[in-house]
């Protein structure tokens, strides 16, 4: 899937977020979205995620149509909520009914490879917020998706789960594109692209 964003803006009430923001990615690229706290980074994500319309300008996604792209991009950040009633397990499940896990991992396989299983009939609102966070990443890194988003990927996690997102994240397939909001140089060292959402005031 290449996405491509033609002179996008948000505009909340008066004020400009971002606006004549225009890039072209190809599958495979890997981009930052940096700056500093409260620049824009978390809305332009949510806006390119589909949760967030656009004031202005347009948002392409290859040859996907607008009511399918759902179905094609994962997003994991610190500020989206689980559903907190349901157990692990349940969770995992609800999610597979959208979106496939990839090389038709099974629930108990994906909760196994994210070093979960003791928790598997917990419930989420027993989670810590670092397991939270975990259980996003891994809910990103493998789902079939062609567009992952990662907001703030490290937020919450000690310093062996950083380890362990740096390590997957640079394992993802080579025909996804990945999309990291970020002002930690070491969440996006790997990308071979930033864009700096202040030029696009």
């Amino acid at each position: 899937m290449q996405l491509q964003l033609e002179q996008l803006g948000k505009r909340f009430i008066r004020e400009w977020i971002f606006r004549r923001l225009s890039v072209d990615l190809a599958p495979g690229s890997r981009v930052a979205i940096t700056g500093p706290n409260g620049s824009g980074k978390s809305t332009l994500l949510q806006v390119i995620a589909g949760s967030m319309p656009a004031t202005e300008g347009s948002i392409r996604y290859g040859s996907v149509q607008d009511d399918a792209v759902y179905r094609h991009v994962v997003i994991a950040a610190p500020y989206l909520e689980l559903i907190e009633e349901f157990t692990l397990t349940e969770l995992v499940d609800f999610h597979r009914k959208f979106k496939p896990l990839k090389q038709g991992l099974s629930t108990p396989d994906f909760i196994e490879r994210l070093d979960l299983t003791a928790s598997r009939d917990k419930y989420i609102r027993n989670f810590s917020s670092g397991m939270k966070q975990r259980l996003k990443l891994g809910l990103a890194f493998w789902s079939e998706a062609r567009l992952i988003i990662l907001d703030e990927p490290t937020s919450n996690l000690d310093a062996r789960n950083t380890d362990w997102y740096l390590r997957e994240v640079q394992q993802l397939p080579g025909d996804q594109i990945i999309l990291i909001g970020s002002n930690v140089p070491s969440e996006y060292a790997f990308c071979s692209q930033a864009i700096d959402i202040q030029q696009y005031k």
